[in-house]
């Protein structure tokens, strides 16, 4: 890992992802996990303080970038529920079948390198009824957007770690078994609209 990886890119990653649009995101998805919970991407932690602290027992915090393990770890440190940081890929994930009541994963699907792969394991280790909650950005549903994220995606994943701008999420979700149950779309208000349609909502496994 270079020294932009590991010293400078988490810090811009923290700075975009803490705007307040996309804190308004987290509000809307995060407090509806609960139970024993598996949070795909768990970063610097921007997520804790909008778990519900009340319903989640455990959560496995999902980590694999060095550069942000040490931000992780000390978030976990203060949280006021059991929190293990896990740094494994989603996609070679050790958690056993039917161990996870929510799976999480916010602002993460846009960088992992194989999405469908990482959300199949996240329906092996949900117990049956289990929910997958996301709110991620993609590919706009507009043909003008469309083309500068083709554009600009080249460029954007070289500075953002990996980020991609045109992922279809919910064919993302639905490649990996998942019936979404309910999902929302909009353009995030003050983000460029390039890289600000979201999607957020809920899946649960099919078959």
């Amino acid at each position: 890992m270079g020294f932009y990886d590991r010293y400078i890119l988490p810090k811009l990653l923290d700075a975009a992802c803490s705007a307040r649009p996309i804190e308004r995101q987290r509000a809307k998805i995060v407090p509806q996990a609960e139970g024993v919970v598996l949070e795909l991407g768990f970063g610097s932690g921007l997520n804790l303080p909008y778990y519900d602290s009340g319903k989640v027992t455990r959560l496995y915090a999902l980590e694999p970038s060095q550069g942000m393990l040490a931000r992780a770890k000390a978030k976990a440190s203060e949280a006021s529920f059991p929190i293990d940081v896990l740094p494994e890929t989603a996609e070679a994930l050790s958690l056993g079948d039917a161990s996870i009541d929510t799976v999480l994963v916010t602002y993460s699907l846009c960088t992992i390198p194989d999405p469908v792969s990482a959300l199949t394991a996240a329906r092996r280790v949900l117990k049956p009824g289990g929910r997958l909650l996301f709110c991620e950005h993609g590919i706009a549903p507009d043909a003008d957007v469309q083309r500068w994220q083709r554009r600009i995606e080249p460029v954007w994943k070289v500075i953002g770690g990996g980020c991609h701008l045109t992922r279809q999420i919910p064919a993302l979700v639905r490649s990996a078994g998942f019936a979404i149950d309910g999902m929302e779309t909009m353009y995030l208000p003050k983000s460029p609209r390039w890289a600000g349609y979201n999607y957020w909502g809920a899946a649960t496994a099919t078959g």
